[in-house]
């Protein structure tokens, strides 16, 4: 199934089914589930058939079409316990998942007999071994490394883009950062309590495609004060070949920050939650950031933010920029962040708009992840350049005096 993003959520009726499914995931997340019983890639399979219908990817089709669609996927979810039957006897867990899909069929309307949501099929033939390694089978091809791209999208909403463009969006709802042949990553925002711009990434969505012999799809989600170091069915790695595995998720501050290392196409995915707001940067090679069709057009880490969307981030919330508020915000920033750059910016422009000290960690967060994604320290920093629309000239001025004394320091 393609799964596709969508701007803007579209609440339907049979959004009431959301209740129930979410228990089940808390239910089929449990850690008594035992290594026989596969319930948990029943239910995995299940979040990813029924995640478009979800996510607002419904909303150009019909009621009858997604209703179609999600009993389709309940079928196949019915299939997959069935067959767990066994191994699971006894497993609250699976008793859990097949009465809820019994409620949930009931609750559709749906047919006990119809179509089934079927797999992606799988490439035929004999893979070679480094071909789950993405680095060794690029050099023994190409004979170099491959170049690296870098993303982030951190505060309020800020975006590098692959390209290095920069830009801050005023977007609220689903929004597809990336899209593409092997995989697929969301961000969703919502509004905050106060704040002159109140938006915050609360969630992000990220779904590992089937991708030959070397992974089974795969899907992490984090949310606002829940970022799991697992996978949404438990487990914290996939697609085991000769002693090494495709994904593996790790952390070092449980409950703040995960690593995703996906081997077999080169990337490295560091989600973190700074103050009140979640962020992401992605580190995955050009080939692979570049495998998508011209249908896939709205990816934020690929075109930056629509034109509409676009926020001047050098033109500070605060209606006056010599106020004291914006001086001590510049003041903190510059504690944090010496360099005049884009994460200066960021840092200022998230200080003024929440209120909030704690908002100018998303930056210095996303400034050390730049560090350690980008190969080239030159490429690091980037310096901030003006958005549409006229920037008040005296804080312009002062920009760029700023600049000058930076360098002079230097």
């Amino acid at each position: 199934m393609d799964l596709r993003a969508a701007v803007h959520f579209v609440p339907l009726p049979w959004k009431l089914c959301i209740h129930p499914t979410l228990l089940l995931l808390v239910q089929l997340s449990l850690p008594e589930v035992r290594a026989s019983c596969r319930i948990l890639k029943c239910n995995s399979e299940f979040v990813a058939a029924t995640f478009d219908l979800s996510s607002g990817g419904a909303a150009a089709l019909s009621r009858e079409a997604v209703n179609a669609g999600y009993c389709s996927a309940l079928r196949t979810y019915a299939m997959c316990t069935k067959r767990m039957a066994r191994p699971c006897r006894g497993d609250l867990a699976y008793h859990s998942a097949v009465q809820g899909i019994e409620d949930l069929l009931i609750q559709r309307s749906c047919p006990r007999a119809g179509p089934t949501a079927q797999p992606r099929p799988q490439p035929q033939g004999t893979l070679s071994e480094d071909t789950c390694l993405y680095e060794k089978s690029f050099f023994s091809r190409e004979g170099r490394m491959p170049e690296y791209l870098h993303c982030s999208v951190f505060g309020d909403l800020h975006i590098r883009t692959f390209s290095n463009d920069f830009h801050t969006c005023a977007v609220q709802g689903a929004w597809p950062l990336i899209d593409n042949e092997h995989l697929y990553v969301q961000a969703t925002t919502s509004p905050a309590r106060g704040g002159t711009h109140p938006t915050v990434l609360t969630k992000i969505t990220i779904i590992f495609k089937n991708w030959r012999q070397c992974i089974e799809q795969q899907l992490y989600q984090a949310e606002l004060d829940n970022v799991p170091a697992a996978f949404a069915d438990g487990s914290v790695w996939n697609g085991e070949r000769r002693g090494h595995r495709s994904l593996t998720v790790r952390t070092e501050s449980p409950g703040q920050h995960t690593e995703i290392r996906a081997a077999h196409i080169g990337t490295l995915l560091v989600v973190r939650q700074s103050g009140r707001s979640l962020s992401l940067s992605v580190s995955s090679p050009r080939d692979i950031v570049e495998a998508f069709g011209p249908d896939h057009d709205l990816q934020l880490c690929v075109w930056g933010c629509p034109a509409s969307q676009k926020l001047n981030t050098l033109r500070p919330p605060s209606p006056d920029p010599l106020e004291p508020v914006s001086l001590s915000a510049e003041a903190h920033c510059a504690a944090l962040l010496p360099a005049r750059d884009i994460y200066y910016q960021a840092c200022v422009f998230d200080l003024i708009s929440s209120g909030d000290l704690n908002s100018s960690m998303a930056a210095v967060c996303a400034l050390q992840d730049a560090r350690n994604m980008i190969s080239n320290r030159k490429g690091v920093h980037l310096l901030p350049v003006a958005a549409a629309g006229r920037v008040l000239p005296h804080l312009m001025l002062l920009l760029l005096l700023g600049m000058l004394g930076t360098v002079g320091a230097a």
